[in-house]
């Protein structure tokens, strides 16, 4: 059923007398980076997590006294808890008495249910032909029910278009937020309206092109900001600002804290471009010195800085035999079968220091990092892969995880074990082969993972020991070569 809604009288409430409207947005970055994909965000489909903080400045005409004011330009996904209405060149030019958020917007329903035991008109098509009932609405569930002129009622289930006289009163068009004020005096007064609304979030998107010459590793960099905007509103030559951080927000959502600034502002980009980037209390306040236009159901992309090329970087190759990570001991383990064969894939990473010397040096929001690399025989970029990076400080080290190694393999498996009341000494075998035409390097990561209490009895080969429950080797591989490392392992425990 396709439902034709017209009017032959619109009527919509009056706003405020505007003559000027200055919006600044600060868009928060609450998105999990990589976890949206834009291209869902079309039509009518679900909020995307995230939020912002509107604030809207406008000269609006006052009234003397007790009088209502409108404002019709806010989005569908406003929180009216946060709504804050105040006059900042003249601070008690008017006294709210009370705020109102109005949400009863038009649709059919609403028209339908408002218009019953009033006159309507409706079409209908049955047949191949087309009537028109005029009469009295008497009920619109499971369809429409009309008392014609001649008393003759009329049921429809289904039904082209209905025409209705006027706009009932209370139905609006937007969203709109109505504040009854108490004016000291008419006139023109600037007006700042801030509050807080979902359906706005960001994250970066950085682009990585790795270069690789006789075992050299160097790469260039690339920033963009993407913003979704799906808040129920269009925003035009707007002020913008992206915090990156991670905000405490209470829950049910309640308006953010107070927080201050410090630092002075580190340019990233020319002020015609990217972002200017400075301190917030515990985050990143990164400030665009043009203003844009955000769309509604749009995503918009903005460059955070410029490109930063021959970064020096280091590719690793890394066997994790026991595939253990961030290993926590909460009691023995004795059995002697655990974990006693493996062969899981050599991962390659590519990392890289955060630091100026470097051409960085400045905080990374939190984002997906995708990585290509040249091919010299055509000079085309290919894509090699990607990862997720948390929001990173200055002078921190960044490592990215892009796959597995098709030409470096590795296995480990237990050769001996001699088990105990209250010890087990274990002997493993790490043999690693790589096929490649060129020598390649594999970091071995070994975790000690059966209990705390642990000790190297011996070892073929030199390694780190790089953490309470981990040891390192450094394997250098010939082409071709295949290399066999072996070590023993004593626990005990009471």
């Amino acid at each position: 059923m396709k439902i034709i809604l017209l009017l032959t009288t619109l009527i919509i409430m009056s706003d405020s007398k505007v003559y000027a409207d200055d919006t600044a947005i600060t868009v928060y970055s609450t998105a999990t980076p990589g976890s949206i994909n834009p291209n869902q965000f079309t039509g009518n489909r679900p909020i995307t997590p995230g939020y912002a903080m509107i604030k809207q400045d406008r000269i609006v005409d006052l009234q003397k006294g007790v009088s209502e004011l409108r404002f019709s330009d806010v989005t569908s996904m406003i929180d009216p808890t946060t709504v804050s209405f105040s006059t900042p060149k003249n601070p008690g030019a008017a006294y709210v008495l009370d705020q109102n958020y109005q949400f009863d917007l038009v649709s059919t329903n609403q028209l339908l249910e408002k218009y019953v035991e009033q006159e309507v008109i409706v079409s209908h098509t049955s047949g191949g032909k087309s009537e028109t009932y005029r009469g009295t609405l008497l009920g619109t569930n499971g369809g429409i029910i009309i008392q014609q002129k001649d008393g003759s009622v009329v049921t429809l289930s289904s039904y082209d278009s209905v025409s209705f006289p006027s706009l009932p009163g209370g139905l609006l068009t937007k969203p709109t937020l109505v504040w009854l004020l108490d004016a000291k005096k008419s006139g023109d007064e600037l007006a700042r309206v801030t509050y807080q609304t979902q359906g706005m979030t960001w994250w970066a998107d950085y682009n990585l092109t790795l270069t690789e010459d006789n075992g050299k590793c160097s790469m260039d960099l690339s920033a963009w900001v993407s913003l979704l905007n799906q808040a129920g509103s269009s925003f035009e030559n707007t002020k913008l600002k992206l915090i990156a951080g991670e905000v405490h927000r209470a829950q049910p959502n309640v308006n953010v804290g107070r927080v201050y600034a410090s630092n002075a502002p580190q340019v990233l980009e020319k002020a015609d471009r990217g972002f200017e980037e400075k301190s917030l209390f515990e985050y990143h306040l990164y400030t665009l010195p043009r203003r844009v236009d955000l769309p509604n159901n749009s995503t918009k992309q903005i460059e955070l800085f410029p490109s930063v090329n021959s970064v020096e970087c280091e590719k690793e190759l890394v066997f994790n035999g026991s595939q253990i990570f961030n290993h926590n001991y909460y009691s023995p383990i004795s059995d002697q079968n655990y974990m006693r064969t493996s062969k899981p894939k050599v991962k390659a990473y590519l990392s890289f220091k955060n630091e100026e010397k470097r051409g960085l040096g400045m905080p990374l929001p939190a984002g997906r990092i995708r990585v290509n690399q040249m091919d010299t025989d055509d000079n085309s970029l290919e894509f090699i892969g990607e990862d997720i990076i948390d929001h990173t400080p200055r002078n921190e080290k960044i490592t990215i995880e892009l796959g597995n190694s098709f030409d470096v393999v590795g296995e480990r498996k237990q050769t001996d074990v001699k088990v105990s009341e209250h010890e087990i000494t274990e002997t493993f075998e790490i043999r690693l082969r790589n096929q490649k035409e060129t020598k390649t390097k594999v970091k071995v990561l070994e975790t000690l993972y059966r209990w705390s209490n642990w000790k190297i009895e011996k070892s073929s080969d030199n390694y780190e020991k790089t953490s309470s429950s981990t040891i390192e080797f450094d394997v250098e591989l010939k082409p071709e070569e295949e290399k066999v490392i072996t070590y023993t392992v004593h626990y005990w425990w009471k």
